[in-house]
């Protein structure tokens, strides 16, 4: 079963999933501020990760790469509302204050847990997915509008994130693929958080690694798994989606292809 999504509005959405888990790399494109109703849900950045479950609330700022690992938890599907966060409706929001963007942008998710205010805003939208009639944009701007002077309020640095509107600029290859490899992004994505057009990506990364992206992003995904699987005694079910594979039988197959065995291998030792 995959998500089923309703949007009362293209920035304010619901999404209910029942299956046993559901996975995605995800480059988000506005900020997302998201309240947990059920389920669990791990998203991994590089170099960081973070659980969320029932009551949460979090912020994902807007050109973050991240995976997300979602589940039903206690029989009660995962079920989340989410309001993206667009740079018009910030840029109009901010134009009226005299705010200063952060010049390095942070990149770390914000969490609120369970903050009263913002729950009272979230909990306001849930009465508008059981009905046919369409969400008024004046109603949709305004509980928007409120759940960002909610936010300003319980975090002041949050106004140095939501005010920034600059697009990523070119940065260093190596050091960006190095910490960024585990996701399944296209590569298009990859080119664009680097500041670089396709083509420009690949004619760097091969200038850069003598190998084609490809080939890297296996060779680094299995090695990254064989360590989980050795230093830390996991299983191949709990790496697989975490270092890049979309399935456990093609990582099966690609770790057997590299290493000459198959991963469970390396489990039974444990034993």
């Amino acid at each position: 079963m995959e998500f089923k999504t309703n949007y009362i509005t293209p920035d304010i959405k619901l999404s209910v999933f029942e299956d046993e888990l559901f996975k995605t790399e995800v480059l988000f494109e506005h900020h997302l501020l998201v309240w947990f109703i059920s389920g669990e849900t791990k998203i991994i950045q590089a170099g960081a990760s973070y659980v969320f479950n029932a009551g949460d609330i979090f912020l994902i700022p807007r050109n973050q790469v991240v995976t997300v690992i979602n589940y039903p938890k206690g029989g009660l599907p995962h079920k989340a509302v989410a309001m993206h966060l667009t740079v018009e409706r910030l840029s109009d929001f901010y134009s009226k204050l005299n705010v200063k963007p952060a010049r390095a942008v942070n990149d770390k998710i914000y969490t609120f847990k369970k903050h009263p205010l913002l729950q009272s805003c979230f909990s306001s939208l849930l009465p508008y997915f059981d009905v046919q009639e369409k969400f008024p944009e004046d109603l949709a701007s305004l509980k928007i509008t409120e759940a960002i002077t909610i936010l300003r309020n319980i975090d002041k640095n949050v106004d140095g994130i939501l005010s920034n509107f600059e697009t990523p600029g070119k940065i260093d290859l190596a050091k960006f693929m190095e910490s960024h490899f585990m996701f399944n992004l296209p590569l298009e994505k990859f080119g664009y958080l680097t500041g670089r057009s396709l083509s420009t990506f690949n004619r760097d990364f091969r200038k850069t690694f003598n190998v084609t992206p490809q080939k890297w992003l296996t060779k680094k995904r299995l090695e990254l798994a064989h360590y989980q699987l050795t230093e830390h005694a996991k299983k191949p079910i709990d790496v697989y989606l975490e270092v890049g594979f979309e399935d456990l039988s093609h990582f099966s197959f690609a770790f057997k292809k590299h290493f000459g065995y198959i991963p469970t291998m390396l489990s039974r030792r444990q034993i």
